[in-house]
């Protein structure tokens, strides 16, 4: 009797003792809780962090006015004035890319050393905002040949050094859309710097006994000088040292997030991981030189940029189309803002997929469709299509960009040194391929949009070789984890 009133008991007895139960679902109810205002604070944080980034694409929308001026200011007496000869014009175009391809790793480096990029970049901007103002001031091919070489050294700590800023605050999955907007902002300047200089040369010719292009260099310089100066005040320093415009909880998650996600980069300086091991001197650069992927996309960047180099000579292009200084710069607006747009589009649709090769490989053949109507015809129609065309074959460039990000992020040490290496070696395109436009090859410039079609072909083919490079080793990988009994690790984006 007392056995079966005992197994009655039992069988009524909880498991748990009721506070005991109580406890463990007030403990998933508050992880629960716990998880979705993270969530919220996470959501906040970004987009507090958003607005004061947009500010990078401002300044690097300067950074391409300042670099082009040169080709709108040749529409209007500046080849005449300083009395340039044969291929010197090119060559001011193409000392920038000397300066600015020696610079980029060191600037780099030195970033990360002091820490600080609310006040390098800025103070940066002023220096390159002051030579632009002093390209107004020269009178011969000497000065302007000296005054373009230290803009490129200087310009040069930009945009590395705003991957570097971004890739200390964004997560993996959130970094490429904000590089695209980044980017976005080559095809910006080229619309808004027309749409400037044709103000500017209409309106101030001979103003203060200035030629109206000398005004182009002054009153661009100064506008970068003023955004300088305002940027110190919004931009943000790296999650470990910024504190004026971050709570200690938002400062707290932002070091969360990146430590989670194992973006951390050291450009240089002994370097330890998180468990003390001693990785080396130097460990982004030597990582970054002996990987073959960053030389291959190097050279894959190098031809596309060779055949993108008719941005340089857009507003000359814009000129054969028969109108006057004016119309022309005009004219350079709408192909650039729809550059801007489709490339956005194709970004955010090559996200979405999940996939970069093929995205590239369709906005380059568009480009060249864009370099064979050039050269099929003089009809101003036709040959404005073409401008179109090429134009939206930036949309490649981005991708690319965000594909090599990807491609050469592990170990995430090297992530910073590879993407600056891949864009200072590849801009020795832009020094070949200011040589490509000559005037005697005018006005149909069929043989530089040859060489255009040639290179952009020659980059989709590597481009291609590369993806099956990649899939070869994300096959690899998935034997390698099937072999030891384990889920599919890292896989190389296509």
């Amino acid at each position: 009797m007392s056995l079966t009133v005992h197994s009655q008991n039992m069988e009524d007895q909880p498991l748990l003792p009721n506070s005991l139960s109580h406890e463990i679902l007030d403990d998933e109810q508050s992880e629960q809780d716990s998880a979705e205002l993270k969530k919220e604070l996470e959501e906040a944080l970004l987009r507090k962090l958003d607005r004061r980034m947009s500010i990078l694409v401002l300044i690097y929308i300067l950074n391409y006015v300042d670099r082009n001026n040169a080709s709108a200011a040749r529409l209007h007496g500046f080849e005449e004035d300083l009395h340039l000869e044969g291929t010197q014009f090119a060559s001011i175009l193409s000392v920038l890319y000397i300066g600015y391809i020696l610079m980029q790793v060191p600037s780099n480096m030195f970033l990360n050393y002091f820490g600080r990029p609310s006040k390098y970049l800025p103070w940066c901007m002023i220096v390159w905002g002051g030579l632009s103002v002093c390209t107004g001031f020269t009178t011969n091919f000497f000065g302007a040949l000296c005054t373009r070489f230290l803009l490129g050294f200087v310009e040069a700590a930009f945009f590395p050094g705003a991957l570097f800023l971004l890739s200390k605050w964004y997560k993996r999955s959130e970094l490429s859309e904000r590089t695209a907007y980044l980017a976005c902002g080559i095809l910006l300047s080229n619309a808004f710097g027309s749409f400037i200089a044709s103000g500017i040369l209409r309106s101030m010719d001979g103003f203060l006994g200035y030629s109206a292009w000398r005004w182009l260099f002054f009153v661009e310089g100064t506008m970068t000088i003023i955004v300088a100066v305002w940027s110190m005040s919004i931009l943000p320093d790296f999650p470990e040292n910024s504190s004026n415009w971050l709570n200690p909880a938002e400062k707290a998650l932002a070091m969360e997030r990146m430590a989670g996600d194992a973006t951390q980069v050291n450009f240089g300086f002994t370097h330890y991981d998180a468990t003390g091991k001693f990785l080396g001197k130097w460990p982004g650069l030597s990582l970054a030189i002996t990987d073959w992927k960053v030389w291959w996309l190097s050279l894959a960047l190098f031809f596309m940029v060779v055949a993108l180099s008719f941005g340089f000579y857009f507003p000359t292009l814009a000129a054969t189309l028969g109108y006057g200084t004016t119309i022309s710069l005009l004219l350079c607006v709408p192909p650039w803002l729809f550059a801007t747009v489709t490339s956005l589009l194709l970004a955010k649709h090559s996200d979405k997929e999940g996939e970069r090769c093929k995205h590239i490989a369709f906005s380059s053949f568009i480009g060249v469709v864009g370099y064979v109507l050039a050269m099929s015809t003089m009809n101003g129609i036709v040959r404005y299509l073409s401008m179109f065309l090429m134009t939206q074959a930036y949309g490649a460039f981005i991708c690319f960009l965000a594909w090599a990000s990807s491609s050469v992020s592990h170990p995430p040490e090297k992530r910073a040194v590879a993407l600056a290496l891949i864009n200072c070696i590849s801009q020795l395109g832009n020094v070949f391929g200011s040589y490509i436009w000559p005037t005697a090859w005018g006005p149909t410039y069929n043989s530089s949009f040859s060489i255009c079609a040639f290179m952009s072909t020659l980059s989709v083919a590597m481009c291609l070789f590369f993806r099956i490079q990649l899939q070869n080793m994300n096959h690899k990988m998935d034997v390698a984890h099937a072999e030891q009994g384990g889920e599919k690790g890292y896989r190389y984006m296509l």
